[in-house]
């Protein structure tokens, strides 16, 4: 509950409740309203009880996580584990499929509430590269080129310059992964979708030879961990950052404090397409699992492609983070462990290497790419 202190002396309210903001000089009232500080001293005992007490509130002030933002990673995780029993081999980034002397790959996935955002700003025009970055980015993990890509497009009423727009950043997305749109599914479903509103979904396939698959099983203590930058946040942990937009009060028309660009902008940046880039490692050798950070983060992600027995220490001052989450963690007062099991915090794939290839990779011109951390022995994700 929001408390107001009156003042008298002329000047405005103080609302508990607000982020104190001492490098700006101001404090900034969660639903929205500013109050500009010129000088404390000026407004005498009153104003320093009152701004004390706001203080002492702001130190107090709800910490927001995934699960209070309404995605429970662990149902999730429940779930695959139900399902991985009646369909053994679930479980992985991609599905693999023997084809003769090749596996297929396949992977589907969405953007979540990242739609949201694209309602909000208008920006529809690289939501579909999101799509095919998910979907396309899974199953590169496991070595496979991708081959062809199909979208489901569901919406209330079909707004046809609209779904252009999205179907030309699907296309884009295609293009930057060298796979061909086969096909999709329109639907419109009156009364099913709020007006304006459409969700997507997108499905990849992919191929690699049997003797190149990528999985993990040849990782040994001592061997390196890479990551490769994301461009934010990706499409991944919405629910969370939608809340703390929400709770500071700023418009996605704002400027991304501590940035040039606008939240909005930020937010809605389009998915790293790492296949091309990935392909190429793989193809210099060395590469043995590779772990694409989403939902989960690097908490959950990284084991995926351990053998037993193995985990990882990640060196969380090995590589800038993004203004972007800095941001969200602040805003939303997100513990560290909730923002690496929910972000990607800057590295939005992580390949595990042998030293040997760690040094090829590192000092590859025109690569940006980071060492992160080792494989040690234990299960896990431990940070320094």
């Amino acid at each position: 509950m929001t408390t107001s202190f009156k003042m008298n002396l002329g000047t405005p309210r103080v609302l508990a409740g607000s982020s104190w903001k001492p490098y700006y000089g101001v404090l900034v009232n969660l639903g929205s309203k500013k109050l500009q500080v010129s000088s404390l001293n000026s407004w005498g005992g009153t104003a320093r009880v009152c701004t004390r007490s706001f203080i002492t509130s702001e130190l107090t002030r709800e910490s927001l996580s995934y699960k209070k933002a309404g995605v429970d990673i662990d149902a999730g995780s429940e779930l695959v584990r139900r399902i991985a029993k009646m369909a053994p081999g679930i479980g992985g980034f991609g599905g693999l499929f023997p084809f003769g002397d090749s596996y297929l790959v396949a992977g589907t996935d969405g953007v979540g509430t990242k739609l949201k955002l694209a309602f909000e700003t208008g920006f529809h025009e690289t939501i579909g590269i999101d799509l095919v970055a998910m979907s396309v980015n899974d199953i590169v993990t496991s070595g496979a080129k991708p081959l062809f890509f199909l979208d489901y497009f569901a919406t209330s009423h079909l707004d046809v310059d609209l779904a252009e727009k999205v179907i030309k950043g699907i296309v884009d997305g295609c293009q930057q992964s060298d796979c061909v749109l086969l096909g999709g599914e329109t639907a419109e479903m009156p009364d099913f979708y709020k007006e304006g509103e459409y969700d997507l979904s997108g499905f990849a396939v992919g191929s690699v030879k049997k003797g190149s698959v990528i999985d993990g099983k040849n990782i040994v203590v001592g061997d390196v961990l890479i990551g490769l930058p994301s461009s934010g946040v990706h499409s991944n942990g919405f629910s969370l950052v939608r809340r703390v937009v929400a709770r500071s009060g700023r418009s996605l028309m704002d400027l991304l404090p501590g940035d040039d660009i606008t939240l909005g902008e930020a937010l809605m940046a389009p998915t790293v397409i790492y296949v091309k880039q990935v392909l190429d490692l793989i193809s210099k050798g060395g590469v043995k699992g590779i772990a694409h950070i989403t939902g989960g983060g690097f908490t959950d992600n990284i084991p995926r492609v351990f053998p037993e027995g193995l985990g990882a220490v990640i060196n969380t001052s090995s590589w800038p983070v993004p203004q972007l989450f800095k941001w969200i963690q602040e805003e939303g007062n997100v513990e560290d462990s909730e923002m690496r099991r929910t972000f990607n915090m800057g590295i939005g794939m992580v390949l595990v290497v042998s030293p040997e290839a760690a040094g090829g990779i590192l000092g590859n011109e025109g690569t940006i790419a980071y060492r992160i951390g080792e494989v040690v022995s234990g299960e896990g994700v431990s940070y320094c």
